[in-house]
């Protein structure tokens, strides 16, 4: 490695040069950061501005970068520097844009400016370039399990876009769900009739694509390995195996249907009569578009009912707690079927609430126009009575209790995601006593045969689930992304959703997965750190073999070797810094993000002593949420407490201990830390962050009360990215707080 020189670049520009002291910031620069080259530019992120700073690195050999200007998220695409160690100091939204320009504000607004810059000088100083680490095997086939219009689509468009794809599929046919659908919801304008489900010409393309091998009767019976090498067994139902080497998953194993069975007061499976949607799609397909008959006696039917939500948004037991989104256009469709065979059939859909997705009303509005009658209703019960079916249910528009008599009832039955099974171990004891009697990091549990994916993971052997037993993926941000990295679920495996939705979803998973593969090659971290270079690095002769990286890595990324010290798996990192954080004896750094490049920016800056009046109040934000919460509120020109100085951090989950007790012992007043939503609902990039980091400061008290603090001094906070008037409300009313608490008696030691 060449010898470290260190370059400062100070804008002017936006505002900069009229509120600040560019000479002071220059001479803090050249002094304090020992900066080897120190230049003041108008507007640096002009051409001008930018190609001096890369003949700098050019010609001058300059291998780190300052740079004191506007936010890390701003400007970007100009401050690109990718072959040196590079960081920002944020002094338009950080600074100027976040205080008033009144003459009795310009030295505080001075001193905020000063301390931002010491801050990047003190964390270039322990900051390196990432090596590259290019992986020189890795294997850029696609794998999708799952041959429903999902894993099709998936399949075809990553195939188009010139990438092998292996395409497993349980059955002996490829089409799922669909290829047994008689018509499916229009899916374009006018929203008025049922349509070609679609099925039997995307299994035709599947068959003419030269690119894509497809493997029927067939299951995922081991994985192992990560993006870029992953090692797959493909074993067919008439025996053999088959390992392939691939680069990403696509998991597109859709879903299966809701046991009717526990409805009896619906009389289902009592009577024949009383079908779910799916037997009703293969009594359509039987008429082949004439008069549909019913199961018990092949009579035509004349009369049908439709219910709504069947076992699906209730609380009760078997039942399912949420809506599949799919089934009331289902419905609409399938009224359909019987009203464009005969205009005179009685077809009633009752329904509490109605939801369209995808046609807004027009396609309710055809079957209005068409003679089906929709009744807001709840349902008691169905029971056979003569001939025909009793409906008894409880209009709710006339409050009042009614009963109808019909041919057949239809029962608007949900979605059950087929992901596989959940056993992951979420406790760090459990995980430690498990792995105590099982040395073997490889060594799984005994899986049953209705595993998806048998990973060799020690979290589980299928992706983790949510509540309901969907395949966790992060529903607001990056959808297709799983907890481990390169596999990426879509269609109803991931969420209750109808065809149109599915296509959708594979396209957008077929587009991470090629986005995994090229990244792998090219030794860069996956979504949301797309590009990133680094990697965890470890003092193993400071390790103490606790395990809490392994336990915590919510991506599964590190196991243990033969003799019990982790095992980092680049390929799977996310580059959170989780096992950073998780680290109690503060081994595990990245060569652009460590304890230190941290520690030392919280020590860098200028700490009053405790008669100056002027407290500091440490704020460790987000880089997905919280800082650009903050950055919009600058935008805005929302004014916060001076005292204040923010460290971006890419995960609360890499926030260490040390850092809140170093803070603190520094004099710093208070410590803010704000990360992204947890829990079920969680907003967390890194999925588990928010949640760990949570737990870690629960237990900070203890620390607070040896050093005779006030536990108000330590607070975490859960930020969105659309918090932008309510950040700034929380750091005003903290630095409140913290004046009404008092000074830090730690000032000045």
């Amino acid at each position: 490695m060449t010898d470290r020189k260190i370059a400062t670049y100070i804008c002017g520009g936006c505002g900069l040069g009229d509120r600040l002291d560019l000479n002071q910031l220059e001479e803090i620069a050249r002094i304090e950061n020992k900066s080897d080259i120190v230049r003041t530019h108008d507007f640096l992120c002009n051409s001008e501005g930018v190609s001096q700073i890369r003949k700098d690195i050019d010609d001058e050999q300059v291998t780190h970068v300052v740079i004191a200007a506007c936010s890390r998220r701003a400007k970007t695409g100009a401050f690109a520097f990718d072959d040196i160690a590079f960081t920002r100091a944020n002094l338009r939204e950080g600074v100027i844009w976040v205080r008033p320009d009144s003459e009795d504000m310009r030295e505080t607004t001075q001193d905020m400016a000063d301390d931002y810059l010491r801050m990047a000088g003190a964390e270039i100083q322990y900051m390196q370039q990432p090596e590259v680490d290019r992986s020189e095997d890795s294997n850029k086939k696609i794998l999708v399990v799952g041959g429903g219009m999902s894993g099709m689509t998936a399949a075809v468009e990553a195939a188009r876009a010139g990438y092998r794809i292996l395409l497993v599929e349980k059955r002996g046919r490829l089409g799922g769900t669909a290829a047994s659908l008689w018509k499916r919801t229009p899916t374009r304008e006018p929203f008025s009739d049922p349509e070609d489900t679609g099925a039997g010409e995307l299994i035709a393309l599947v068959e003419r694509e030269p690119n894509i091998e497809t493997f029927l009767n067939s299951a995922i019976s081991r994985t192992s390995g990560a993006p870029g090498r992953f090692s797959v067994d493909i074993s067919r139902e008439s025996g053999g195996t088959r390992t392939e080497n691939v680069g990403a998953i696509v998991q597109a194993s859709g879903f299966t249907r809701f046991d009717a069975g526990i409805l009896s007061e619906y009389s289902y499976p009592a009577s024949a009569d009383v079908v779910d949607q799916h037997e009703l799609e293969e009594l359509a397909r039987s008429a082949g578009g004439g008069r549909i008959k019913r199961p018990s006696d092949g009579k035509e039917v004349a009369s049908v009912v439709f219910i709504q939500c069947a076992g699906q948004r209730s609380e009760k037991e078997g039942h399912l707690p949420y809506c599949s989104g799919f089934c009331c256009n289902a419905s609409i469709k399938q009224a359909m079927y019987f009203k464009d065979c005969d205009p005179g059939i009685d077809t009633n859909i009752i329904y509490t609430d109605l939801r369209t997705p995808g046609n807004g009303e027009d396609f309710y509005r055809s079957a209005q126009r068409k003679g089906v009658t929709f009744t807001k209703g709840s349902v008691d019960a169905v029971s056979p009575e003569s001939d025909q079916l009793n409906v008894s249910f409880t209009d709710l528009i006339l409050d009042e209790q009614t009963a109808v008599n019909v041919d057949l009832v239809v029962l608007a039955t949900g979605q059950v995601p087929n992901s596989g099974v959940s056993i992951e171990l979420e406790d760090a004891a459990e995980e430690s006593d498990r792995n105590a009697k099982t040395p073997d990091a490889d060594q799984t549990a005994e899986v049953p045969v209705d595993s998806i994916l048998n990973l060799t993971y020690r979290q589980g052997p299928d992706l983790p689930h949510l509540r309901n037993g969907f395949s966790d993926s992060h529903f607001i941000c990056f959808p297709y992304e799983t907890r481990r990295t390169g596999i990426y679920a879509c269609g109803p495996v991931r969420r209750p959703m109808d065809i149109a939705q599915a296509i959708d979803d594979a396209t957008g998973a077929a587009l991470k997965a090629i986005q995994a593969v090229e990244n792998a090659a090219l030794g860069r971290g996956a979504h949301p750190r797309s590009g990133d270079l680094s990697f965890p690095r470890y003092r193993k002769e400071g390790c103490t073999q606790c395990k809490r990286c392994t336990v915590e890595c919510p991506f599964g990324a590190i196991d243990e070797d033969e003799q019990r010290y982790p095992l980092f798996n680049e390929a799977r990192c996310r580059r959170c810094g989780t096992c950073m954080g998780a680290c109690p004896v503060r081994v595990i750094s990245f060569d652009n993000y460590s304890i230190d490049t941290v520690g030392q920016q919280l020590k860098a800056v200028d700490m009053p002593d405790e008669f100056d009046e002027k407290p500091r109040i440490l704020i460790l934000a987000c880089e997905n949420d919280a800082y650009p919460a903050l950055d919009m509120a600058a935008h805005q020109r929302r004014e916060y407490n001076q005292f204040v100085r923010v460290v971006p951090i890419r995960c609360l989950g890499s926030v260490n201990a040390v850092w809140v007790t170093d803070a603190l012992n520094a004099g710093y007043d208070g410590v803010m830390l704000m990360g992204c939503k947890k829990g079920d609902d969680y907003q967390c990039h890194f999925v588990k962050g928010s949640d760990m980091a949570h737990d870690r400061m629960g237990k900070i008290n203890d620390s607070l009360q040896q050093l005779q603090l006030e536990t108000e001094r330590v607070e975490t906070y859960e930020i969105e990215i659309t918090d932008v008037d309510r950040v700034v409300e929380l750091i005003n009313d903290y630095s409140r707080k913290i004046n009404e608490i008092g000074m830090n008696p730690f000032k000045g030691f």
